[in-house]
C-alpha cells in the first residue's frame, strides 16, 4: 500500500477512483493486478493480456446447471445443443478482442472435456474426441477464431471519421 497526500484543489488518479479534495487529507492508493471491464478480466502485464479463469468458471457454472436440470431426462444430443447455444457464448464473451496465446487457446478447448466425460460416463479422452466429431461439436478455439474473423471484418469496414 502506498500513501499519497493531496493538496487543496488538485486532482489525482488513485486506483481507478478520481480524488478531489478541498482540504488536505491522506488517501490510500490500492494497486490492482487484475481489473474487470465489461466482464472481461485484464491482468497486469507488459502486453495486453486477458485472464480466462472467470470465463471458465462461468462456463462450468452454466453447463453444470444445464446438466443438473435436464440430467438423464434429455438425450445427449439435446444436452450438447443446449451447451453449444447457452454455455459456449458465456465462455467466449469478449475474447475475440483479446490476444490469446497457444496455451490459453488450448485451455479453452480443455474446458469441454469434463462435460463430455460426465455426459458419456467415460474416462477415455479418445472417446471424447470421437464424440465431439460425431455430434459435430465445435471446439471453443474454432468458434473463437470464427468470431474473431467476423469481429475484425466488422472493425475494418467501420469508418471512424464520418
Amino acid at each position: 500500500m502506498t500513501r499519497l497526500t493531496e493538496t487543496a484543489g488538485t486532482f489525482g488518479f488513485c486506483g481507478l477512483k478520481f480524488v478531489h479534495d478541498e482540504i488536505r487529507r491522506l488517501v490510500t492508493i490500492s494497486w490492482l493486478t487484475v481489473i474487470r471491464y465489461l466482464d472481461v478480466f485484464i491482468t497486469q502485464s507488459r502486453k495486453f493480456k486477458c485472464v480466462l479463469d472467470h470465463a471458465k468458471r462461468s462456463f462450468y457454472k452454466a453447463a453444470y446447471n444445464i446438466m443438473g436440470k435436464v440430467g438423464r431426462i434429455a438425450s445427449e444430443e439435446i444436452t450438447l445443443q443446449l451447451i453449444k447455444s447457452k454455455c459456449i457464448p458465456v465462455l467466449l464473451y469478449g475474447l475475440e478482442a483479446c490476444p490469446l496465446n497457444k496455451t490459453q487457446t488450448q485451455s479453452l478447448d480443455f474446458v469441454t472435456n469434463p462435460l463430455f466425460l460426465k455426459l458419456f460416463n467415460t474416462s477415455d479422452i479418445a472417446l471424447v474426441k470421437q464424440c465431439q466429431e460425431q455430434f459435430d461439436f465445435t471446439l471453443p478455439s474454432v468458434a473463437l477464431e470464427r468470431r474473431r474473423t467476423k469481429f475484425m471484418h466488422k472493425l475494418c469496414c467501420v469508418d471512424f471519421f464520418t
